[in-house]
């Protein structure tokens, strides 16, 4: 089984158990993903975290603005950016997402040694920075 097909598995386990929040994935990964960036990132940060386009995560916020979980506010830096930034309302709710990626987390590496873990993130650690690297133009 290749990594891509294991992230999309445990991201629908995960969205299974999110479901009842009332968030699709694309929502509850983007208040995920704003949680663990950091506050004031902006929306081509985001889009570039996510992986995806600019205009699709546009849809997205509109709708986490209109719930009253995320602001945009111009960007101190550059007049033309918007960043993000969470609001209150959403704290609970990223509590909940949170808690319940720990217990899908901790069911899916059930019975795997901390020390086969750790070598495997190792590894993937290695790939994330040769992935980074640019290649050599041989």
């Amino acid at each position: 089984m290749s990594i891509a097909q294991i992230a999309r598995r445990w991201r629908g386990r995960l969205d299974a158990r999110i479901a009842d929040f009332g968030l699709t994935e694309a929502r509850w990964l983007a208040l995920l993903t704003l949680s663990r960036s950091g506050d004031g990132i902006t929306q081509k940060e985001l889009a570039n975290r996510l992986l995806i386009e600019g205009p699709t995560l546009v849809r997205t916020l509109d709708w986490l603005e209109g719930e009253g979980l995320v602001e945009r506010r111009s960007s101190a830096q550059d007049r033309r950016a918007k960043t993000l930034h969470l609001t209150e309302r959403a704290l609970p709710l990223i509590q909940r997402i949170e808690a319940a990626a720990t217990v899908v987390r901790a069911e899916i590496l059930a019975g795997i040694p901390e020390e086969d873990l750790a070598a495997c993130l190792a590894v993937l650690e290695r790939v994330a920075i040769g992935l980074a690297t640019p290649p050599s133009g041989g």
